[in-house]
């Protein structure tokens, strides 16, 4: 399995709230826009037992989720938040085994990784 299907599942195994599964292709698409990619993590992540879905909604059925001051990074330099698009002086990563994603705002981190 490579590491962007890796990735996929422990990214969405840090998300701290039931979300749509647009909402979790979204967090993915942070990863590949490959549409089978996407796929893929999704199937993987639910035959893991990460997730549950029913109907439009995926509930994370871990508890893994992301230690802030261990799994999120601050870098400073010049920016542009990977949801968004904003200018930041402040990128925040959050570092997953198989990957590094960011740069992110300080609300769209907390967007990404489901505490909003």
């Amino acid at each position: 399995m490579d590491d962007t299907v890796e990735a996929g599942v422990e990214l969405l195994s840090k998300l701290e709230r039931s979300v749509s599964v647009a909402e979790a292709v979204d967090r993915i698409e942070l990863l590949t826009g490959n549409p089978a990619t996407v796929r893929e993590v999704l199937e993987e992540a639910e035959r893991r037992g990460v997730i549950e879905r029913e109907g439009t909604t995926v509930t994370v059925t871990t508890s893994a989720h992301v230690e802030f001051e261990r799994e999120m990074i601050e870098k400073e330099g010049e920016f542009s938040c990977q949801r968004c698009g904003a200018s930041l002086s402040t990128g925040h990563f959050v570092k997953l085994e198989h990957a590094e994603i960011g740069p992110f705002g300080s609300s769209c981190i907390r967007i990404v990784t489901g505490r909003e």
